[in-house]
């Protein structure tokens, strides 16, 4: 159900076009981003794993392009979503706005600073489209420059409460511009739900996002406030938009979409951002897969047990392997920088592992693989890559 749920196990596309890729977003409700690109930005891989190779400007013209159906804000953490859901989202900007559920300092900022503010919103009403360079006190590199600058403050405090939004990127870097200059007109325009409507909204999208979860799971999702998610998961069973239910070896209540498949087995190999949708929640992975996954970027290298970035190979209904890898442009290589086992890896796994890196590595428009020997699962690897 957790499978079906989020996408996997349908038969592969031929072309992804624009409605296939659509229709995923909107399956999943959120796609985070994040800025480490040793193997490709995080928000590239969930539809790889869930469509097969697609073209990664799809994903750019869909999400700052003239005519985006997604949209930036905080969704999970700062996220991809598609462009309706910005009005459930609008109590979390009225939060943001009163002080709630934002950055301190930013917050201590808007509270402090708001005649600044609404000059540097004054300002990109004029000139158009803006970066934090446009508002740095200082040359790149300096002290003052992008992350401590008023002109950052400024710009976060806004995005935040959704006077502004990103219209583009450039090399990763957002480029902000009014809100209403940026999405459909259908979308800014729409009425704001209440609170409690905005929030069941969001628990069912989740919901259909996840198949089965807990209470916990549900307000993960999109990080939902503890005593908000409690309140709104029992009106859902009340209204019957979510159903109770017990899983065998989980020791807290679940709960599921009416509408969730059942299907009696789910088929297809992944790998796994360690940012993707299905495995964000460490304790809700093991529950489902019985491995523990990590993510080490911030651990120091000589305490890694595993790798900088690591991603899971979901195999069939398993996760059989994980994966060290680094994107060797220069070189055109993807590089296996550690292999190991899981609990459930079989005969098949280096084999299905092999045809998935070679199928990724030609998506990043890389000519080959290579396995550097570490981690038990490498020998293996690297005779079926041969």
């Amino acid at each position: 159900m957790a499978l079906a749920a989020q996408g996997f196990g349908q038969a592969a596309p031929g072309r992804v076009d624009r409605r296939r890729f659509r229709a995923l977003a909107r399956r999943l409700g959120v796609i985070q981003l994040d800025s480490v690109n040793v193997v490709s930005r995080t928000h590239y891989l969930p539809p790889l794993a869930r469509l097969g190779s697609y073209p990664r400007d799809l994903l750019e013209a869909e999400a700052w392009g003239p005519r985006p159906s997604l949209f930036e804000y905080w969704g999970h953490e700062a996220s991809l979503m598609p462009v309706e859901l910005q009005p459930i989202l609008r109590w979390r900007m009225a939060d943001a706005a009163a002080g709630a559920g934002i950055w301190k300092g930013v917050a201590r900022f808007g509270h402090e600073r708001s005649a600044f503010i609404e000059d540097i919103l004054a300002e990109i009403e004029s000139r158009g489209p803006v970066t934090g360079g446009d508002f740095a006190e200082g040359p790149r590199g300096q002290p003052g420059w992008w992350s401590w600058s008023d002109g950052k403050r400024a710009l976060e405090w806004l995005f935040w409460t959704g006077r502004i939004t990103t219209r583009t990127r450039r090399n990763f870097e957002r480029v902000y511009d009014l809100t209403e200059r940026v999405l459909p007109e259908g979308v800014t325009a729409a009425p704001t739900p209440d609170r409690a409507e905005a929030q069941r909204a969001l628990l069912r999208i989740a919901a259909r996002a996840m198949g089965v979860a807990t209470a916990t799971d549900l307000r993960d999702y999109f990080r939902l406030p503890s005593e908000d998610a409690r309140a709104r998961i029992a009106e859902l069973v009340q209204s019957g938009d979510l159903t109770p239910m017990t899983v065998r070896g989980w020791n807290r209540p679940a709960f599921a979409d009416p509408g969730a498949r059942r299907p009696r087995r789910v088929e297809g190999d992944a790998l796994l951002s360690p940012f993707d949708n299905l495995i964000w929640t460490r304790d809700r992975t093991e529950r489902l897969f019985g491995v523990r996954v990590r993510l080490e970027i911030y651990t120091p290298a000589e305490k890694r047990r595993r790798g900088y970035y690591v991603l899971p190979f979901l195999q069939d209904e398993a996760i059989t392997a994980a994966v060290d890898l680094k994107a060797d442009r220069a070189k055109r290589t993807l590089r296996v920088q550690a292999a190991w086992r899981e609990p459930d890896t079989d005969g098949d796994t280096a084999s299905r592992l092999a045809r998935a890196l070679r199928s990724m590595a030609e998506w990043l428009s890389l000519d080959r693989v290579e396995v550097a020997g570490r981690g038990d699962l490498a020998d293996d690897l690297t005779a079926a890559l041969d």
